[in-house]
């Protein structure tokens, strides 16, 4: 007897959870397959709003009629709760006079900037970082029935997780793993809005501002490696002509003619220059037989 008595109370449970709390993926299914159950006082109320849109015809018809565009669905609420099928249209849809109201959902792809967010990285260093989101509505009945303003939450969201993701990461991830972050970023918010009937399909990084003076220190070490580099490279540049002339020398000493030919192409080189002044070099030996 206690077993039944605790059955009958879970199954009351679940049904108030049902009643009150929001609409999950199979509540959605449940209640476009389920047959719509509104009582004898619902019946009694869908007739008489029958009866006063036959009786005010042909005007009424302009007022029950409402057109679906090809891009929104259309979610119907009869006396106070959704019509079975969930969303209809796109085409034209019949509103009873009284007892129907209904909300357009666009199922079109929605793109928003995400507002530059002051975020404190992992090693302690403030940047300034935007980015753009492209959602879409996929389940409308969802989007309707468990959130206020799915587009303002959306946004909300985007910007709390840009904060939790990229206070993960040092300055160099973030500066060079934006394609990582962005996937992250997606997957969260994806999970995150499932339950409201959103599909966020990607997620950009649009730019990472940094402080003036770290700006400005960057900058000095990234002009001091260079200069390093450029030192190290000049030394070895030197090192490198030091050993050919030290083979040169070795050649030209090997043949005492070769020097002289030296001589007289190093004065060809000076001559064609039109230079006024000609050094014309003598052997040191011509020199030796004057001062004799």
């Amino acid at each position: 007897m206690d077993t039944d008595n605790e059955e009958v109370a879970m199954k009351k449970s679940r049904r108030h959870e049902r009643q009150t709390g929001p609409l999950s993926v199979h509540d959605v299914e449940a209640l476009e397959n389920s047959e719509y159950e509104i009582g004898f006082c619902g019946w009694v109320l869908i007739s008489f709003s029958i009866l006063l849109m036959l009786l005010t015809l042909p005007i009424s018809i302009w007022m029950c009629i409402k057109i679906v565009k090809e891009y929104e669905r259309a979610i119907i609420f009869r006396l106070g709760r959704i019509l079975r099928g969930g969303a209809k249209g796109p085409g034209l849809i019949l509103i009873l006079p009284c007892t129907d109201s209904f909300i357009n959902v666009d199922m079109r792809t929605i793109t928003f900037d995400i507002p530059p967010q002051e975020v404190l990285t992992k090693d302690s260093v403030t940047v300034s970082v935007d980015g753009v989101v492209y959602y879409r509505v996929q389940d409308a009945t969802l989007a309707v029935a468990n959130i206020t303003n799915a587009d303002a939450a959306t946004r909300l969201l985007a910007q709390t997780t840009l904060r939790n993701v990229l206070g993960t990461k040092n300055l160099a991830e973030i500066l060079s793993d934006r394609e990582e972050i962005a996937h992250s970023m997606q997957a969260t918010l994806d999970d995150a809005t499932d339950d409201w009937g959103i599909k966020v399909e990607r997620v950009e990084i649009k730019d990472v501002k940094l402080p003036v003076q770290l700006q400005r220190a960057m900058a000095a070490e990234a002009e001091a490696s260079r200069e390093a580099r450029a030192k190290v490279i000049a030394a070895e540049g030197e090192m490198n002509a030091s050993r050919a002339l030290k083979e040169a020398s070795l050649v030209i000493a090997e043949s005492p003619s070769g020097l002289q030919l030296r001589y007289l192409q190093t004065l060809s080189t000076i001559a064609a220059e039109k230079n006024s002044t000609i050094i014309f070099p003598l052997p040191l030996e011509m020199m030796r037989g004057f001062i004799k």
